[in-house]
C-alpha cells in the first residue's frame, strides 16, 4: 500500500504539480479513504520517500552482520550501497523523484533529513572501530569518525546525482566503487578491523605488516585484503 501511494503520489506530482495535489487526490488515485493514506505517511512530502525507512533497516544490518576481519569503512561502504540499490530498483521512477526533488524546496528538505539518518548510522559504527594504535595527540576520533561517514555519504551522493542526470544510465556499481576508493586511502587508515586484515594478531589495527632492509622489502597481507590497501602498505614502507 505504501508503494502504490507513492506511486500515485509522483504520477499527480507530475501531471498537476507538487503544490496542486492534495492528500485527498493522492488517496482517492490509490483508490483508499484519506485516513489510510496518513496511517502510512505523515504528509504528502513524505509519500516521495517511501523506502528510506526498510533501506536503513537493511544498511543497519549490513553492519550488524560485518566479518571480523572486514575494514570498518569497507563496511559502511557496502552498507550505503544498500540506498544505490533502492534508487536502481525502479530508475525511470528515481529519475522523476530527482527531477522533483530539485523542484520543491519542501521534499529537498526532506531529502537532506533522510542523508542525516545514514551518517549517524555511520559515525556510531565508525566511533566503535577507532583505531588507538594508528591515534596521535591531538587526534579526534569523534570527529575522524563523522568526517569519515560523512565522506562515504558524499561520494553515494556524488555518483548517484550523475547517475540520475544522466537517465540513469551507466554502471553506477562501477562509479560507486571507484568513489569508495578514494574514501578509503585517504581515511582508511584511522579504524582497525576487529581482527586485523593484514596479518597480525586478532584484535591488533590494520597497521602495515612491512619491513625494509637494504633493497628488499618484504610484505605480508592476508589473501582477502584489497589490493589499494596491500598498494599503500607498500607505499608507506618505501617511505619509511
Amino acid at each position: 500500500m505504501r508503494r502504490e501511494l507513492a506511486a500515485a503520489a509522483m504520477e499527480l506530482f507530475a501531471s498537476k504539480g507538487y503544490e496542486e495535489t492534495t492528500v485527498d487526490e493522492i488517496a482517492a488515485a490509490a483508490g483508499v479513504a484519506r485516513r489510510t493514506f496518513f496511517r502510512h505517511f505523515r504528509s504528502k512530502e513524505e509519500a516521495i520517500f517511501p523506502d528510506h525507512d526498510d533501506t536503513l533497516e537493511r544498511a543497519k544490518a549490513v553492519l550488524e552482520a560485518a566479518p571480523p576481519h572486514e575494514h570498518p569503512l569497507d563496511t559502511v561502504c557496502r552498507g550505503i550501497k544498500e540506498v544505490m540499490r533502492m534508487y536502481a530498483a525502479s530508475p525511470a521512477g528515481s529519475v522523476e523523484r530527482y527531477k522533483l526533488t530539485r523542484q520543491v524546496p519542501a521534499l529537498r528538505e526532506r531529502e537532506i533529513a533522510s542523508v542525516a539518518r545514514y551518517e549517524r548510522l555511520f559515525t556510531r559504527y565508525l566511533l566503535g572501530h577507532f583505531d588507538e594504535a594508528a591515534h596521535r595527540d591531538g587526534d579526534d576520533d569523534p570527529l575522524l569518525a563523522e568526517v569519515a561517514a560523512s565522506a562515504v555519504v558524499t561520494a553515494h551522493n556524488h555518483v548517484l546525482r550523475r547517475w540520475l542526470r544522466s537517465g540513469a544510465r551507466g554502471d553506477v556499481e562501477g562509479q560507486l566503487d571507484r568513489a569508495f576508493s578514494i574514501v578509503r586511502s585517504t581515511f582508511g587508515t584511522g579504524f582497525g578491523a576487529r581482527s586485523t586484515a593484514l596479518g597480525g594478531a586478532p584484535g591488533t589495527s590494520a597497521a602495515p605488516a612491512a619491513s625494509a632492509q637494504g633493497d628488499v622489502l618484504v610484505t605480508v597481507a592476508r589473501t582477502d585484503t584489497p589490493l589499494p590497501q596491500i598498494m599503500r602498505t607498500i607505499e608507506r614502507a618505501l617511505r619509511a
